[in-house]
């Protein structure tokens, strides 16, 4: 049984390095979607530097989109507003509450306040968004909401 016990410790010393080097490689891969209000637009970044810019439509007057660093709460190919008579929100990412960066119909007013809040994007551009976020994972995306 003793000669067991260094073994034992070099095999758990041996799972924590391969933790700590996964942690590492998922921090590297990390995915940045900041949403510039004042501009209607949205950047997406990666170690590897941008890789989209695209139009947004955020909150009209009289509504608000909130300020702050956030991460996906929740991913939903599909999801229907209960709060504004079923709209229909492809590719939504919720990260706020409610609020959610989703593809929408109205592609004409994109580039300028439109939403009862949530950030809205062409919906082919939704779609490669929320893919992304999939394959880089909620835990590595940062979604950073700015004046």
């Amino acid at each position: 049984m003793r000669a067991a016990m260094p073994m034992l410790r070099l095999v758990a010393l041996a799972l924590v390095a391969l933790h700590l080097l996964g942690a590492g490689i998922a921090a590297a891969a990390s995915l940045t979607v900041t949403i510039d209000l004042s501009d209607q637009q949205m950047t997406v970044r990666s170690g590897d530097g941008v890789l989209h810019r695209w139009p947004v439509s955020t909150a009209r007057s009289g509504y608000r989109t909130p300020v702050g660093t956030y991460r996906p709460i929740r991913l939903e190919r599909m999801w229907y507003s209960r709060k504004y008579d079923m709209a229909p929100m492809p590719h939504s990412i919720f990260f706020h509450g409610g609020y959610a960066i989703h593809g929408t119909t109205e592609i004409g007013a994109l580039g300028r306040p439109a939403s009862h809040g949530c950030v809205r994007l062409h919906p082919d551009h939704a779609r490669t968004l929320f893919d992304m976020v999939v394959a880089h994972g909620s835990a590595a995306t940062s979604i950073v909401v700015r004046r």
